[in-house]
């Protein structure tokens, strides 16, 4: 290598200028070979951390690639620095692609963290039913941009993870029992006490109903035609709409048989008679005929 480098006339300064540009060229490449193998292994042991962990396999995934892409970006600043390029400037060069690309893709960026913190932190789950941005569905999937819903009537609406995380989520699933709320008006001149009896068995007959917490019935108010009763009791999830339509028709029933009576809706209706004016109008014909 020294007597080829002699043929070419390159004197001692150039000789060791070369020299050391070989050697960092060839350390750059060993730090860039073994970073590749480095960062895939601890991207890798991330992700199995995570798997481990329970944590989402679609988040896993993502952070994951996160991991590795970071891990990527520091080895190639570091393996500029040893070949002995400047990378203040490439710094500022990716922090400012990286601003930039964030205020394009504000909204996008925020639908990504969102999706990353609802399933982190799991506030449902695949098949609950939940009021997110103020749609009713059940929760058919979620990404790390949407959310997937299927609404009682079998549509499927997709919510951006901005807008769920931004609002108020209800999960009906969750607790496990849900309680139901059912108003009964009865007559005023039915008995009051046996009412409630009939609904007290009727709570007895059907075993979705729970015993604790206990179901009640009380009086609720005076209406304007009827005593309105009102009537809680608490369910399994899936047995709440069964069970409560069922306690609806079965009151009916045992009201008809019991003589209870559900009035319709009544207004009373008082007729005052004409004023004594008016009452001297309306004969003066009949007294004309009269004598005639």
């Amino acid at each position: 290598m020294i007597d080829f480098l002699d043929r070419l006339g390159i004197d001692h300064a150039m000789r060791a200028l070369v020299f050391t540009y070989a050697i960092r060229i060839g350390l750059a490449i060993l730090l860039l070979v073994i970073g590749f193998w480095i960062a895939a292994r601890l991207a890798n042991f991330g992700r199995r951390a995570l798997e481990r962990a329970r944590v989402d396999v679609t988040l896993a995934l993502f952070l994951r690639n996160l991991i590795y892409g970071v891990l990527l970006a520091l080895l190639f600043i570091q393996v500029l620095g040893t070949m002995g390029v400047p990378t203040a400037s490439f710094i500022a060069a990716i922090g400012a692609a990286g601003l930039a690309i964030g205020l394009a893709l504000n909204s996008s960026l925020s639908n990504l963290a969102w999706g990353v913190l609802l399933i982190l932190f799991r506030p449902f789950r695949v098949g609950d039913f939940v009021t997110v941005g103020g749609i009713d569905g059940t929760v058919e999937s979620v990404n790390l941009m949407h959310t997937y819903l299927i609404t009682p009537d079998n549509r499927q609406a997709v919510v951006p993870n901005a807008k769920v995380g931004g609002d108020a989520i209800i999960n009906y699933n969750v607790r496990g029992t849900r309680r139901f709320e059912l108003k009964v008006g009865i007559g005023y001149g039915d008995d009051i006490g046996k009412a409630m009896q009939v609904v007290q068995e009727l709570f007895a007959e059907d075993a979705r109903i729970l015993k604790d917490p206990a179901p009640g019935v009380w009086t609720e108010g005076l209406g304007d035609s009827s005593v309105n009763l009102v009537i809680r009791g608490w369910t399994s999830v899936p047995d709440l709409w069964e069970a409560q339509t069922t306690l609806l028709r079965r009151i009916k029933e045992r009201f008809a048989e019991e003589g209870i009576t559900i009035p319709y809706p009544q207004s009373e209706i008082r007729l005052v008679g004409p004023a004594s004016g008016q009452e001297g109008k309306t004969s003066s014909p009949q007294a004309s005929s009269n004598d005639a």
